[in-house]
C-alpha cells in the first residue's frame, strides 16, 4: 500500500482514494480562519456553518427556506446538517427537496448518497453516487447482493500486537490466514494490499486511476465475503485495494470508517485492543452510564463526507484557541500528537521550529510540515501539554469548517475513545477500557 498522510485533494473520489492507506504521520487541518467572530456576530448561515456553530446555522437555514421554498442552497445544507448527526429521515427529507428543486445538483445527491450508503441501501445509494459523478462508488454500490455488512456476533476484543509505528490486530479475510490490519478514520472501506486482496480471491467491480507521488496508480473496489474480527465476523462488505505493493513490513491494510460506524466502537489505546459491540440503543446507553462512572464528559461527534470524524477540542490553553472544531484522525501512525496550520500556530503564539522541516507527502503530493509545540492540546478531559506537533502552510480542501486542529495517534495513547454512533458522542477516558 501507499504510504500518504490525509490527502490534501478537492471533494472528489480520486482525492479520497489517495487516503486510503497507512498513514505516514504530517498535519491535515483546514487552516483556523477569521470567520467565528464574523458569524457569531453577523448571523450569516454560510458563516455560522463553516464555524460550526450548526445550531444557529441550522436555524437561518429554516428561515430562508421558509421564505424561500425554492432555495435549493438552504434545503442541501439543512439535510447535510441532519446528515453530520446521523439524523437519517430528516437528512432525507431535505436532501430530497433539493434534488426535486435541482436534479443536477451533484452535492445534493452526494449528502443522498452517503445517507443511503450509511443505512445500508446500497441499491438506493448507487444511482445518487452515479448523479453525483461518482462512477467508482455507484459501480461499487450496485454490485453488491444481498444484506450488506452482515454481522454475526455480539462482542469482539480484539488484542493489538504493537502499538508502534501504527497499532496492528489480527484479522481473516475470506476464511483465509490471519492477517495484520491497522486502521484509520481518515479512511472510507476496509483497504488491503494487492497480495492480500489476491490471496483472499477478491475480484474487482470499478477501478480508478490516478497519479500518486508522481506513479500512475490503479485503485481496485470489490466485494469481501467475510471479515473475522475476534468474535465478530462481517459478510458482504466493501473492500479496496491498489496495484501497488507495499514492503515496508507495516501490515496487510486499513479498516476504515465504514466499518467502525456499524458498531459502538472503542478504539482502547491504553488496554492495546480494539473493541466492537453491536450498535443498539442498549449498548448507548451502557456508554453513557460507563462514562458517567468514570466521571467522563460526551463530547458532541460529526460524521461528515462519508467518513470523516470531528467533535470540539482546544489547543495553547486557557489564553489560546478557546474551543472549536477539531478532526479526530484516529489510527495511522506518527509521533506528532496534534496538527494545525502555521497560520494557526502563529495566530496562537505557539513555537514552531522553522529551522527544522519535515519533508513528508499528503495526498499523493510532497509536503513540508515544521515542529511546533503547543502548551496544551485538549479534548473534553483528555489533555497533553508541551508536546511534538505539526504544523503545515494549509490544510486539506476537503473540509469545509474552520479546524482548529487534528489530533492523531500518539494524542490517544493514555485514553480509550468510544464512538458512539447512535447518540453521536464520543468519550475520551483515561487508562484502558473495562
Amino acid at each position: 500500500m501507499e504510504k500518504v498522510v490525509a490527502d490534501n485533494g478537492g471533494w472528489d473520489r480520486r482525492s479520497l482514494l489517495r487516503g486510503a492507506a497507512v498513514v505516514a504521520g504530517a498535519a491535515a487541518t483546514a487552516p483556523l480562519l477569521g470567520s467565528t467572530a464574523t458569524a457569531l456576530a453577523g448571523g450569516d448561515a454560510d458563516a455560522l456553518f463553516k464555524a460550526g456553530n450548526f445550531r444557529r446555522a441550522g436555524r437561518l437555514y429554516e428561515q430562508i427556506l421558509k421564505k424561500d421554498p425554492k432555495n435549493v442552497h438552504a434545503a442541501r445544507q439543512l439535510g447535510y446538517l441532519e446528515l453530520l448527526v446521523n439524523r437519517f429521515p430528516e437528512a432525507e427529507k431535505y436532501l430530497k427537496l433539493a434534488i426535486e428543486l435541482a436534479p443536477g445538483d451533484k452535492e445534493a445527491n452526494r449528502f443522498l448518497a452517503d445517507c443511503y450508503t450509511r443505512q445500508d441501501r446500497f441499491s438506493l445509494a448507487a444511482p445518487r453516487w452515479q448523479a453525483a459523478g461518482e462512477e467508482g462508488y455507484a459501480k461499487l454500490f450496485a454490485a453488491f447482493r444481498g444484506e450488506p455488512y452482515q454481522i454475526h456476533g455480539d462482542v469482539a476484543r480484539v488484542p493489538w500486537q504493537q502499538m508502534d509505528p501504527l497499532p496492528l490486530l489480527k484479522a481473516s479475510l475470506n476464511g483465509g490466514p490471519p492477517k495484520l490490519l491497522s486502521f484509520y478514520t481518515r479512511v472510507a472501506s476496509l483497504n488491503v494490499s494487492a497480495k492480500a486482496a489476491e490471496e483472499a480471491g477478491l475480484r474487482a467491480v470499478a477501478e480508478d486511476r490516478f497519479e500518486f507521488e508522481g506513479k500512475a496508480v490503479t485503485y481496485y473496489s470489490g466485494v469481501l465475503d467475510s471479515l473475522e474480527l475476534g468474535g465478530i465476523e462481517l459478510r458482504n462488505i466493501p473492500v479496496s485495494w491498489s496495484d501497488t505493493e507495499d514492503d515496508s513490513g507495516e501490515g496487510d491494510g486499513l479498516i476504515g470508517t465504514w466499518i467502525l460506524y456499524h458498531f459502538l466502537t472503542t478504539l482502547d489505546y491504553a488496554g492495546r485492543s480494539l473493541i466492537l459491540r453491536r450498535r443498539t440503543p442498549e449498548t448507548a446507553r451502557k456508554a453513557r452510564a460507563a462514562a458517567k462512572r468514570s466521571g467522563t464528559e460526551p463530547l458532541p461527534l460529526w460524521l461528515a463526507r462519508e467518513h470523516l470524524l470531528f467533535s470540539r477540542g482546544s489547543i495553547a490553553g486557557k489564553t489560546g484557541s478557546g474551543e472549536g472544531m477539531v478532526a479526530l484522525n484516529i489510527g495511522g501512525k506518527g509521533e506528532m500528537v496534534a496538527g494545525m496550520t502555521e497560520e494557526t500556530a502563529r495566530r496562537l503564539r505557539i513555537r514552531t521550529d522553522l529551522n527544522r522541516p519535515v519533508e513528508t507527502s499528503a495526498g499523493g503530493s510532497f509536503v513540508t510540515v515544521y515542529p511546533c509545540y503547543p502548551r496544551e492540546v485538549r479534548l473534553g478531559d483528555a489533555v497533553a501539554n508541551d508536546v511534538y506537533c505539526y504544523a503545515a502552510k494549509s490544510g486539506p480542501a476537503r473540509e469545509e469548517f474552520d479546524l482548529l486542529a487534528h489530533f492523531s495517534h500518539s494524542f490517544f495513547k493514555p485514553y480509550n475513545v468510544t464512538l458512539d454512533f447512535t447518540d453521536m458522542n464520543v468519550y475520551v477516558a483515561r487508562g484502558k477500557a473495562t
